[in-house]
């Protein structure tokens, strides 16, 4: 097949949506299909480049960090001519929309002129958005009704949409989304994310700064609002044992100011930043660490709790969106109530004092992530692809809503 995925963003810019885009991308051009992606440039001049087989062709953007607070913020206002060239040198079978802005809506305008399937995979939430542009908070119910219809108004022209979980598929349908929803995760190489029981914990916990002698809590990810570390490091002033130190591996806009939020309530070395973890570092740090936990409230899937189910991980989780899809109660770990430092913090002391427990809670995690092996989502989307091109069109506004399945 001749595919193109179009979307806001790709790899390596750090985010969900960019690994998946790569991960899907390359995956596909190693099974044979030919792959161009294209996205909002980084560099706001365009290109057209090779990258592990696919075609990556970057649009000419404007750089909008001077109004919105991210380092990522870059889009596309005109990009017909480039959609249009790229629709005729690739002659696409079908086309793959990863969001609603302007690529993505002239990929699949482009597309639906040609007569040409459509695809599209939602990772979108609104609360995503408000968080770089503070002022919105001022009318957010407005400014909710508002994303969600700007949304809907292109997916509702596709033949097909995903979700990465069960969660965001029911959120979908919530809002009146009435195309059918496949249910299909991100994936994860577990090639990469696996067991080590070779690593050496005491030289990768020192590498960064940890107490090789305590319980290692780690979250990996964005250091960013949205994914309220506030709550974790009130739940760490809260905690009583002396065993306990919480890691926060990662980089992001709001660093500083956790790490002041840090230093206010006297946490010392009870809690410590790591900075940024390498690409290459990062399955031996999991590995090295004893409990994942994540207290994002606005996740749709979160890769990072997947890559720590892959090394065999403990979880402590928000309940919140897809978060509770990933744990199992008492079998591989626990959930706490979402924005709640305090039960956050009973978790962290009843995780801690279940020590004994984390071999086997973490061979839970295991067999979890084993169902979400990339291999098996690449070759699901070509599934997917195929099926698509084999149906006669199908009109969004007599399209039924199709039964979320649990992701395989």
């Amino acid at each position: 097949m001749r595919i193109i995925i179009a979307g806001i963003t790709y790899i390596p810019q750090p985010n969900g949506q960019a690994v998946f885009m790569g991960n899907l991308a390359e995956g596909l051009a190693r099974l044979g299909h030919t792959v161009r992606v294209i996205y909002d440039s980084p560099e706001t001049h365009g290109f057209l480049r090779m990258r592990n087989g696919v075609q990556v062709q970057g649009v000419p953007s404007i750089n909008l960090t001077s109004f919105i607070d991210n380092p990522m913020a870059h889009i596309s206002v005109l990009p017909q001519r480039e959609i249009k060239q790229a629709m005729q040198e690739v002659k696409p079978d079908i086309v793959h929309i990863q969001d609603h802005y302007p690529v993505s809506q002239v990929a699949l305008w482009e597309a639906r002129r040609r007569g040409i399937k459509v695809i599209g995979s939602n990772h979108f939430m609104p609360e995503n958005v408000a968080k770089f542009v503070p002022w919105l908070a001022f009318f957010k119910p407005v400014f909710m009704w508002i994303a969600w219809r700007w949304m809907l108004g292109a997916f509702r022209k596709v033949d097909a949409a995903t979700a990465q979980s069960v969660a965001a598929a029911r959120l979908l349908q919530a809002q009146g989304f009435h195309v059918p929803v496949t249910t299909i995760s991100c994936g994860i190489d577990l090639k990469r994310f696996h067991p080590d029981p070779n690593i050496d914990r005491r030289a990768y916990l020192q590498k960064y700064g940890l107490d090789p002698d305590k319980k290692i809590f780690i979250f990996v990810g964005r250091v960013d609002l949205e994914k309220r570390l506030d709550v974790l490091l009130h739940a760490m002033q809260r905690v009583q044992r002396a065993d306990v130190q919480l890691a926060i591996a990662g980089r992001g806009q709001n660093l500083d100011e956790f790490k002041k939020m840090s230093t206010s309530l006297n946490l010392g070395e009870k809690a410590h930043f790591t900075g940024y973890i390498p690409a290459e570092d990062l399955p031996g740090l999991l590995n090295s660490a004893d409990v994942f936990v994540m207290p994002s409230e606005a996740e749709l899937l979160s890769i990072a709790t997947l890559e720590a189910l892959s090394c065999a991980r403990p979880v402590l989780l928000a309940d919140a969106v897809a978060l509770p899809e990933w744990v199992k109660p008492g079998v591989n770990g626990y959930l706490f109530k979402p924005g709640n430092p305090l039960d956050a913090a009973r978790q962290i002391e009843r995780l801690a004092a279940e020590a004994p427990r984390w071999p086997e809670m973490g061979q839970a995690s295991l067999e979890i992530a084993r169902g979400h092996s990339l291999e098996a989502v690449v070759r699901k989307f070509e599934a997917l692809y195929q099926s698509v091109l084999a149906t006669q069109q199908v009109s969004p506004r007599r399209a039924k809503i199709s039964h979320a399945v649990k992701p395989q």
